[in-house]
């Protein structure tokens, strides 16, 4: 900037006015400026310092805890997003997402993050990427938990939810069963009975797992009783393994903790000759469109307005944190319709 100053004989406050700011130097002054600029190949400030400068970057991150084809995939994900950027679009700032699956710079990359705040999809209580972020001191806001000191968190009442979706998958079953998000983030698989609600570190899971004991307990069912198959992770290749490990088995019944678990859980159970629901109930969670397509009795919660909520949330424009609606949408996939 000083070079191209001294070429057009002005001030290094003309040259940024210049490119920043042309309403306030005279058009013959700002097409020296420009001219100079491009025969010296200077592009104009880099938006790094500017940020750094201003301490404002004009750009929410969003810290998920996937690889980053997971965005993409995954319909949870990109309903989330696009809930986030409905609200982002309104005000013209960006978006940044950051992946974080588990590697040693994860909180290194959270660290050097140039955004104004963070939002989090649903993670551990000991995921350092989300520690990372609260040390920053920047706004954190966590859609579906964990709410630790320093962050806000989004969510709908998942045990209350669990217990309802488990009332609709284990009706009229002798052997029910349980399709699992991952316990820990070791994302151990694992396929037995009997499970402890409280051994997982991932709040949505644990929270899952705890409505499903109460019903188990409202019911006197022993947790015992109840097959539970993890999934090292929401995706297509896991959740088949999970899938199958679990129908080996052979239950009549099963609450998958995603839409996509269950999609996956239908398509082997059809293969394998099962008949749904009369040989085996399914449900699911999220009410995507695939469940309507499929049938699918599910919990329907809006991740899209979840999302922006969070984003509102991260960037000051909410200080209301509000209750996030559900209910259970009865489908064919269950034995009994209400």
């Amino acid at each position: 900037m000083a070079d191209v100053a001294r070429a057009c004989g002005v001030s290094v406050m003309t040259v940024s006015y210049a490119l920043n700011r042309p309403d306030r130097v005279a058009t013959d002054t700002r097409r020296r400026v420009v001219e100079a600029a491009r025969r010296l190949g200077y592009s104009g400030p880099d938006p790094r310092a500017r940020s750094l400068r201003r301490s404002i970057s004009d750009c929410l991150g969003v810290i998920l805890g996937e690889q980053l084809r997971y965005a993409f995939d995954n319909p949870m994900v990109t309903r989330f997003l696009a809930g986030i950027s409905d609200e982002l679009v309104q005000s013209g700032e960006a978006l940044t997402i950051i992946s974080t699956a588990g590697g040693d710079q994860d909180p290194n990359r959270v660290a050097a993050a140039a955004v104004d705040a963070f939002v989090v999809w649903s993670t551990a209580t000991d995921d350092p990427a989300l520690l990372a972020a609260i040390a920053t001191g920047r706004p954190v806001v966590v859609q579906g938990g964990p709410q630790l000191p320093g962050t806000q968190c989004v969510s709908i009442d998942d045990r209350a939810a669990a217990y309802a979706i488990t009332e609709a998958a284990f009706a009229k079953s002798r052997r029910p069963a349980v399709l699992s998000f991952p316990l820990t983030r070791e994302r151990e698989p694992g396929v037995g009975y009997g499970f402890d609600p409280g051994s997982s570190t991932f709040p949505v899971t644990s929270a899952r797992l705890h409505g499903v004991a109460d019903y188990c307990q409202a019911r006197q069912i022993s947790n015992d009783q109840v097959l539970v198959s993890i999934a090292a992770r929401n995706d297509e290749s896991h959740g088949r393994e999970a899938a199958r490990a679990l129908l080996a088995h052979r239950p009549d019944a099963v609450m998958a903790m995603s839409d996509e678990l269950a999609r996956i859980l239908l398509e082997e159970a059809v293969a394998s000759g099962l008949r749904v629901p009369d040989d085996i109930a399914v449900t699911g969670w999220d009410d995507g469109p695939a469940a309507a397509q499929l049938g699918l009795t599910t919990v329907s919660n809006d991740l899209r307005g979840q999302g922006a909520i969070c984003a509102r949330l991260a960037l000051g424009r909410q200080t209301e944190n509000p209750y996030v609606p559900w209910q259970v949408i009865h489908r064919a996939t269950t034995r009994l319709a209400r």
